[in-house]
């Protein structure tokens, strides 16, 4: 069932001011709807200066916090999650992201909303094929040892919630974003930090692995689009270009005019640097290890997908690794988070919309 945003819709935004989530409300207004942002209290609301929507902080863990949120709400877009790889308290994402997710779906049904888009992540899927050169899609099962970590694991559980409300009659769709890069990544997220390294000379070389690269716009417009055309309960993947690590080097090198980090690493090497960091910064020292280990397992998995479910079934498009990775380097130099030194080595060459990897 086709469904259409309309001017003055009111629409509840969860997770609004993150990276994705903030992404998806600039859609929203673009449209000209009304958007309800759910805020985590206390947390940063940088990503929501200027944009003109209502403001409300609420705890979605806590079911009675969510009573009157959805009042005359035509659609629900629930962002939210708790993201991290050394959590002090892990049952945080439990809480957020199975807790919190099964609330929002709940009361958003309960209130009459047509529609609510779950964003899950690629993170859920099962990469068996991916490192003999075929992308994973929706219908691969992932390997539970695989779900590194307590943001993979919970977010698993929490899309087999949300697919077991879907069963029950809510009208759920799904999105599967991959790895998101462009502006206002503010925290940086993880794929901008990899972006963010190498600006900065962080970078002594890579390992040979693959990952999609997305604009976050595109991933933001996959978004709206499973809102208007995707089917109920089934699953998109919203995504941009299979690329190496060497390749996304190479493109940063290409649009900045630094050198690009030519030495290789074994895949075993980030392995061994997340268990010492984890160890010794960790566990002796108490502190978030530089190298955790849960980002070494990742940056030494080859997380490549194919989302051609998404452009067949709902119309999704994306644009060139080049201009995501290109936009993503711009908004990080021109706000501040480049040494001052580095960034006058910077050579800009814009890509033009037909360039790729």
């Amino acid at each position: 069932m086709s469904l259409t945003l309309s001017g003055g819709d009111r629409v509840v935004v969860t997770g609004a001011a993150g990276f994705i989530g903030s992404a998806v409300v600039r859609a929203l207004l673009a449209r000209d709807v009304e958007v309800v942002a759910l805020l985590e209290p206390g947390a940063p609301t940088s990503n929501l200066v200027d944009l003109d929507v209502q403001r409300r902080e609420v705890d979605i863990t806590k079911e009675r916090q969510l009573d009157g949120v959805f009042e005359g709400a035509r659609f629900c877009f629930h962002l939210a999650a708790k993201f991290g790889f050394w959590p002090k308290d892990s049952s945080t994402f439990y809480d957020v992201n199975v807790n919190g997710s099964r609330n929002v779906v709940r009361a958003a049904t309960e209130a009459g909303v047509e529609r609510t888009v779950f964003t899950s992540t690629v993170a859920t899927l099962g990469l068996w094929e991916t490192k003999s050169g075929r992308p994973s899609n929706e219908d691969d099962v992932a390997d539970l040892s695989h779900l590194y970590g307590n943001y993979k694991q919970t977010k698993y559980v929490a899309e087999h919630e949300v697919l077991r409300l879907a069963a029950q009659g809510a009208p759920v769709v799904l999105v599967l974003p991959t790895m998101p890069h462009g502006p206002f990544d503010h925290r940086p997220t993880p794929s901008g930090k990899v972006v963010l390294d190498y600006l900065n000379g962080r970078m002594p070389g890579y390992v040979d692995t693959a990952m999609n690269v997305a604009h976050v716009d595109d991933l933001a417009n996959g978004h709206l689009l499973a809102l208007e055309e995707g089917r109920q309960g089934q699953s998109y993947i919203c995504g941009g270009e299979n690329i190496t690590m060497a390749q996304l080097l190479a493109i940063l090198s290409r649009v900045t005019g630094l050198p690009s980090a030519e030495r290789r690493f074994p895949s075993v090497f980030p392995l061994i640097a997340g268990h010492l960091s984890s160890f010794i910064e960790g566990d002796l020292l108490g502190r978030e290890p530089r190298v955790p280990l849960e980002a070494a397992q990742m940056a030494s998995t080859t997380m490549t997908f194919d989302d051609a479910k998404a452009r067949r079934e709902i119309g999704y498009t994306s644009r060139p690794a080049t201009e995501a990775l290109y936009e993503s380097a711009r908004w990080f130099v021109e706000h501040g988070y480049v040494d001052a030194e580095r960034a006058k080595l910077i050579s800009w060459h814009r890509p033009s919309s037909e360039e790729e990897a």
